[in-house]
């Protein structure tokens, strides 16, 4: 007899080289379900933190998308390619063997703050209908807008001679918390344009999502022989304030009605039995419902 499938999350720590495409066909095969999404991509070449959803506990990416982002990163000054990593072609070259440390840190930190970020061009963001990076592979132009994202913290690790091209390029190692939709590699072209030597990312690691780092992380070898998901009440808990319902209050929630809750940011909300129900914002006063889980 088939095991029914248990909602919940999925944190895997992504190995260099597959695609989170890759990712979410391994644990569909696992979870004995199609029903597996992910609360946003990473690159081929980026490795960490990638949360997926099973089963109903997809439903609950969306709003997980709504928070902040940690990464490790090595940027390479020096050298510019057409995807801003270490996987695109060369575009640009300019020593960077000039450049003092004091100079490169005082740069990065004017990303610090809310700013204006212009997407890299092999993004998954839509023109006109078609993803931005088919149409840089392709051979378009592509031209994106600039949108707001806030860089919490940018922590420089260490400014030193580059692996490649030790006395033209500088390694830049820094630690970032983000909100979503920040691109790191926008930050690497930013800075060496910034400094008039062009810039790439040579390496990413993403820390954590929200309250999901890489202590919750397992790999996709370690999932195989110990396959667990996160349940999705304890995922709720993890990202979102909790509110205790007594039995009346729950049974209105099965409804999907309002409730005169005193909340003050989108909260999940529980049985007294313990059981994961909705997600509720306060609006004109009252808890409406963003999300209900139950059924």
């Amino acid at each position: 007899m088939t095991q029914p499938v248990t909602p919940g999350l999925v944190v895997v720590d992504k190995a260099g080289g597959i695609t989170s495409h890759g990712v979410v066909a391994r644990v569909r095969r696992l979870a004995g379900t199609r029903k597996v999404g992910h609360a946003g991509t990473l690159d081929p070449m980026a490795t960490g933190v990638l949360v997926l959803g099973v089963d109903r506990a997809t439903r609950l990416l969306g709003h997980l998308i709504l928070t902040e982002k940690a990464y490790d990163a090595t940027i390479r000054l020096g050298i510019a390619t057409n995807t801003d990593d270490a996987e695109g072609e060369v575009t640009a070259r300019a020593s960077a063997g000039h450049l003092e440390e004091a100079t490169v840190r005082a740069a990065l930190a004017e990303f610090v703050g809310d700013i204006e970020q212009v997407p890299t061009a092999v993004s998954a963001i839509k023109v006109d209908g078609k993803r931005a990076y088919a149409m840089v592979r392709a051979g378009e132009d592509v031209e994106l807008k600039a949108r707001p994202v806030t860089i919490h913290e940018l922590v420089v690790h260490d400014v030193r001679p580059g692996e490649l091209e030790p006395d033209a390029t500088l390694d830049v190692d820094i630690s970032v918390r983000c909100s979503s939709g920040t691109y790191i590699r926008a930050i690497a072209r930013d800075l060496g344009a910034a400094l008039g030597v062009g810039g790439h990312l040579t390496a990413l690691r993403r820390t954590a999502v929200g309250p999901y780092t890489l202590e919750h992380a397992k790999t996709l070898e370690q999932l195989d022989g110990d396959f667990a998901v996160l349940p999705i009440a304890d995922a709720a808990r993890a990202a979102f304030p909790a509110y205790e319902l007594d039995a009346e209050q729950a049974q209105e929630v099965r409804y999907g009605r309002r409730l005169p809750l005193e909340i003050d940011a989108l909260t999940a909300v529980f049985a007294p039995d313990g059981e994961f129900l909705a997600l509720y914002e306060p609006r004109d006063g009252v808890a409406r419902p963003v999300a209900v889980f139950t059924g």
